[in-house]
């Protein structure tokens, strides 16, 4: 009569199983610190100039606060600059207003290089290293504005703005990229649908009131 055989332990099972186990296990972390990644605030620019709160650029000591929500590639954000941009820096410059910008991206999609998002950005990387230079910088942009579905500027030529500025330190934040995500999560915060828009005393303004309300503060 034959001995009955001995349980034996499929060990090649038991390790495909266990390998298995610990592939699932990975994928699910992966996925999460994807996730996490993707909802993560971008990374918050530090300077004397920037509202850690609101994420405005500041400019000025006046009572009256005037915020405006601006995309570089925003051709009537171009437009509101040249109506009105020399008469608030006067104004901020001579205190008679607190001038608060906020670089905010929204028009990605209107370029070939996310042109909005980078030179956002860029703005709060001079912002960073050379904040007497912020308003200079702020003004080349717009008078170099390129076209709506273009690539837009180079991060090259973006530095070499900053550059002109006097801001060259911000070369290395520009080419990195380093606030492209902060100026989208920024125009998400304050949901701005679109530019440019105008808020004075914390009241944000429809477009046919901006040209009254702004007269009102500027004389």
């Amino acid at each position: 009569m034959a001995a009955a055989k001995g349980n034996t332990t499929n060990w090649f099972a038991i390790w495909i199983s266990i390998a298995v186990v610990v592939v699932l296990v990975g994928l699910g972390g992966l996925v999460v610190f994807l996730n996490n990644m993707a909802t993560a605030p971008g990374a918050a620019p530090k300077s004397d100039i920037v509202n850690e709160e609101t994420g405005a650029i500041s400019f000025g000591t006046g009572e009256d606060e005037v915020d405006t929500f601006v995309d570089f590639i925003c051709p009537i954000c171009g437009d509101f600059e040249d109506a009105y941009g020399e008469q608030l820096q006067a104004a901020a410059k001579s205190d008679e207003i607190t001038l608060n910008i906020h670089p905010i991206s929204i028009l990605d999609r209107y370029s070939t290089s996310e042109y909005s998002s980078r030179a956002a950005g860029s703005m709060y990387c001079v912002a960073e290293s050379a904040p007497e230079s912020a308003l200079e910088y702020f003004n080349l942009l717009f008078e170099n504005q390129p076209a709506e579905g273009s690539a837009g500027l180079s991060d090259d030529e973006l530095a070499a703005l900053a550059e002109q500025a006097g801001a060259g330190a911000a070369a290395d934040c520009i080419a990195d990229g380093t606030y492209m995500k902060y100026v989208v999560d920024q125009a998400k915060a304050h949901e701005i649908a679109g530019t440019p828009t105008v808020e004075i005393n914390g009241t944000r303004l429809e477009n046919s009131q901006i040209a009254a309300e702004l007269g009102k503060i500027l004389g």
